[in-house]
């Protein structure tokens, strides 16, 4: 196998995972963009906005108006740094956490699905793999 073909294994990876995540976050009443923000919180619990932003791609003025909507929708609150007072937090409220565990149960779920038939070696293999590129992502 070449890089070229690896490259489109990514890319076909990639546009049927996207796919699959469009398809469960269209009945949530958010957008995928909200819903990965959602994510990325629940992940990595009260994160300020500067590394949140970082972790989206994103500036923190379009950060701002996504945490702004994401507050009238009451699935994250701004809470202030406890050291540091130009800091915020933003975190998951009740509902954004029921939100986040929702979504994380159907990712397992899909991890589940497709690689069911993976022996546990494999499966091993795979995590290996996987973890070494997105440290260098």
């Amino acid at each position: 196998m070449n890089v070229s073909e690896l490259s489109h294994i990514f890319m076909e990876f990639y546009d049927k995972l996207s796919s699959w995540e469009h398809s469960v976050v269209k009945d949530s009443g958010l957008s995928p963009a909200q819903m990965h923000t959602i994510e990325v919180i629940g992940h990595r619990q009260n994160l300020m906005m500067r590394e949140l932003a970082d972790r989206l791609g994103i500036t923190t003025g379009s950060l701002t108006v996504a945490v702004d909507r994401l507050e009238k929708l009451r699935m994250v609150e701004r809470k202030p740094h406890e050291h540091d007072r130009r800091a915020w937090l933003v975190v998951l409220t009740e509902l954004g956490k029921k939100m986040y565990d929702q979504h994380n149960k159907y990712h397992e779920e899909f991890t589940q699905e497709i690689s069911f038939d993976l022996t546990a070696n494999e499966l091993k293999t795979l995590t290996k793999l996987m973890a070494r590129i997105l440290q260098r992502m």
